[in-house]
């Protein structure tokens, strides 16, 4: 197996397990809140790649990145706003927050192809990985409005899961 396989490979392994078995029984507060960072998260990864990446395909996806998740993010904190609540933070979304990290300091740590690379694997596994949370969050979650919402969410964010497998394809 090509190194850049397993790479791809142990970044969708160790964001798939741990968000998988960390998620279980959030109520739907914690599961916005833990929404929310997701997307704040990958608008950070999609500004590290802005600074450092010299790839056309790979800023207009960070581009991307950054206006769909903070569109989603806009449209979640005025959902908050009218259902009156506030988001409850969890054990979650700080484990997000902690591996997300240890994966900037990972892709700063990077230049060039293989940081392109590295950023292109991430943001596939990440994607497949959110995707997989927020489709087991959603038969779950109690609140009509944050049901539908993440509903209509999901399907951008594996329009997103597409896009960077292409990414990942075009970066070989």
């Amino acid at each position: 197996m090509s190194p850049w396989k397993f790479a791809l490979l142990t970044a969708l392994a160790a964001n798939l397990v741990g968000p998988a078995l960390a998620q279980q029984g959030l109520n739907d507060l914690q599961i916005a809140h833990s929404a929310y960072t997701a997307d704040v998260i990958d608008i950070d990864y999609a500004k590290i790649a802005l600074s450092k990446s010299q790839n056309e395909e790979v800023k207009k996806f960070a581009e991307l990145m950054i206006r769909d998740h903070s569109a989603v993010n806009e449209a979640a904190g005025a959902l908050l706003t009218k259902l009156n609540v506030k988001p409850i933070d969890n054990a979650f979304r700080q484990a997000l927050v902690a591996d997300a990290t240890a994966k900037k300091a990972e892709l700063n740590a990077l230049s060039g192809v293989a940081f392109d690379r590295a950023y292109a694997a991430n943001e596939l596994a990440y994607h497949k990985a959110v995707n997989s949370v927020v489709e087991g969050w959603i038969p779950t979650i109690q609140t009509p409005e944050l049901k539908a919402f993440l509903t209509q969410a999901e399907v951008t964010f594996k329009v997103h899961e597409e896009h960077a497998g292409h990414m990942v394809d075009s970066l070989k």
